[in-house]
């Protein structure tokens, strides 16, 4: 029996969940961003507990984009910049 290369996985991101198929070498990659959303998701859930779902997830993902576009302009981000890019790629894909 063949071992695929690739497998799908379920992020939970807020109250939203997504299907993706990934490299199977890249699920802690995955595993660990989701984290990091849901880490952020709930601190602006706690903080502003009237806003919707869908606002703590854009609140989240943009701080994560400053805190990226920061240390990429602090520091040599390329082969992280690469792989994000990569990682950007299968989610759109999965997404349509």
């Amino acid at each position: 029996m063949e071992i695929s290369d690739t497998f799908q996985i379920k992020l939970k991101l807020g109250s939203m969940t997504f299907p993706i198929t990934i490299r199977r070498e890249d699920e802690l990659l995955y595993r660990d961003a989701e984290k990091l959303i849901n880490q952020r998701y709930a601190f602006y859930a706690n903080k502003f507990p009237h806003l919707t779902s869908e606002t703590y997830l854009m609140m989240s993902t943009i701080e994560i984009a400053v805190r990226l576009q920061l240390a990429e302009t602090t520091g040599n981000l390329q082969p992280v910049m690469a792989q994000l890019n990569g990682l950007i790629s299968d989610v759109e894909t999965a997404l349509k």
